[in-house]
């Protein structure tokens, strides 16, 4: 009997867990990758001819990063690995792909496990649009993929562990790491030690990675209150003014930052699959429904990792080994009894810790509320907050696919990764309705732009 068609989207901690365990039931899954090797953002890996060391370009992470490495290494010869290929659209039991930069296939799937992992969750701040601000995700590319820093005197401001891991590598790195501006209060990370002490190792780590900073000599304030970047349009960024914790303005002289609020799922495929989505009103956005092991709302189609429950590089693995799982037991191949409660334990502990980052790192909302209105939003189609406004008070835009249409917010090149979730609140806080109220930008395939001449080269449609 022929072996059953599964494609694995995503080569990060999900993605490779998953194909792991799909390998170790013997099957022979397609792993479809946008990168050029495997390892996800959270673990991208150098260039062929860098010679950086494991320690000098994942810092605390190294390890983890070497394993999962060495772990797609030991499989690679038994999966139809296909790199450097987008997963652009989803429709019934078809996953649509582009590659060679210049094709597109349909691959037909009875099982498809979406690892596609999560992106910067960005607030804006005035002067955000200069050349010089980068994401923290983008900070850590060019560190990782290029081996250079995106300045000579960066600042990192925002919130959540991957500022401080970030930093932290910046400094490994040789870098000059100027400030670390968090928006979050001391006192709320004290509150929320019960929670995160479920894992105390990764406490110990992130209080690790805090001393490394204060040991190079970098400023780190907390409870700050981002105002504006400064700089011209002719020469980039070269400052940021904040209030800090005690209410006093500062400015930092700096040629670049780095800014970023823990994570946003990367949900389009799931939703280009028609799977259901569910508001977490914890962390204030839209995320796929699942249940414990993966299973969408979708028959044949699974999500694990950061696409669908962010946990996390840590979590993204058990999630990816536990939705294959899932896949093994539809398929009629049920795995031993221990294996899926084991991992449900795994992943139920990891949830209090990340309940307890919510808390201790919050997502800062408000700061949507205080934009002034000349502030950009949408840096793609330069959609400012006052337009935003003008939208909900003129012509009653207080949805989000309302207020795309009338103003173009999110349909630019991101198709609103990085300004949907900080519109969606200036919606909200203008129209005077809760967050949830105000939906969320619906996904529409490509995911990500397409060259017009792929659609003219089709490649063979099979797995």
């Amino acid at each position: 009997m022929a072996q059953p068609h599964v494609i694995v989207v995503g080569t990060g901690p999900a993605g490779v867990r998953c194909a792991e365990t799909l390998v170790a039931a013997g099957l022979t899954p397609t792993v479809v990758d946008e990168g050029r090797r495997d390892g996800g953002q959270i673990y991208r890996r150098q260039p062929e001819g860098f010679k950086r060391s494991y320690a000098k370009l994942y810092g605390s992470e190294a390890k983890k990063a070497e394993d999962l490495h060495c772990s797609f290494e030991a499989i690679r010869p038994k999966v139809d690995y296909r790199p450097e290929t987008l997963a652009w659209n989803v429709t019934a039991n078809k996953l649509h792909v582009l590659h060679d930069g210049n094709h597109t296939a349909a691959l037909s799937f009875d099982a498809l496990v979406v690892c596609s992992g999560a992106t910067d969750r960005l607030m804006p701040v005035e002067g955000w649009n200069l050349a010089g601000c980068y994401s923290l995700g983008a900070a850590q590319i060019a560190l990782k993929s290029q081996a250079c820093a995106i300045g000579r005197r960066v600042v990192f401001m925002g919130t959540g562990p991957l500022l401080y891991l970030v930093a932290s590598q910046y400094v490994q790195a040789g870098a000059t790491v100027l400030a670390v501006l968090d928006t979050s209060r001391f006192s709320q990370r004290v509150r929320a030690l019960p929670a995160l002490a479920v894992r105390p190792g990764l406490l110990l780590k992130g209080i690790a990675l805090n001393r490394i900073l204060r040991k190079a000599g970098v400023a780190v304030h907390s409870g700050i209150t981002p105002l504006r970047i400064t700089g011209a349009a002719a020469t980039g960024v070269q400052g940021v003014t904040v209030l800090d914790g005690n209410g006093s303005e500062r400015n930092f002289d700096c040629d670049a930052v780095a800014l970023g609020y823990h994570l946003r799922a990367e949900s389009q495929l799931a939703d280009l699959a028609r799977c259901e989505f569910q508001f977490d009103s914890e962390s204030r956005q839209w995320l796929p429904k699942i249940d414990r092991d993966g299973r969408s709302t979708i028959s044949g189609v699974y999500l694990a990792g950061d696409g669908a429950h962010l946990l996390g590089a840590d979590g993204a693995e058990a999630a990816g080994s536990l939705a294959a799982l899932a896949v093994l037991s539809d398929l009629g191949q049920p795995p031993s009894p221990d294996q899926m409660p084991r991992l449900r334990r795994t992943l139920d502990k990891m949830d209090r810790f990340r309940r307890g980052l919510i808390k201790a790192f919050p997502w800062p909302h408000a700061q949507a509320a205080a934009l002034p209105d000349s502030a950009v939003v949408c840096r793609c189609e330069t959609i400012t907050a006052g337009e935003l406004r003008r939208v909900v008070n003129d012509m009653g835009g207080s949805e989000m696919n309302r207020a795309k249409a009338f103003s173009r917010v999110g349909m630019g090149r991101c198709q609103g990764r990085f300004c949907g979730h900080a519109a969606a609140e200036v919606v909200a806080h203008a129209a005077g309705i809760p967050i949830e109220m105000v939906g969320r930008l619906r996904g529409q395939g490509p995911v990500k732009p397409l060259p017009m001449a792929a659609l003219e080269n089709p490649g063979a449609a099979n797995v």
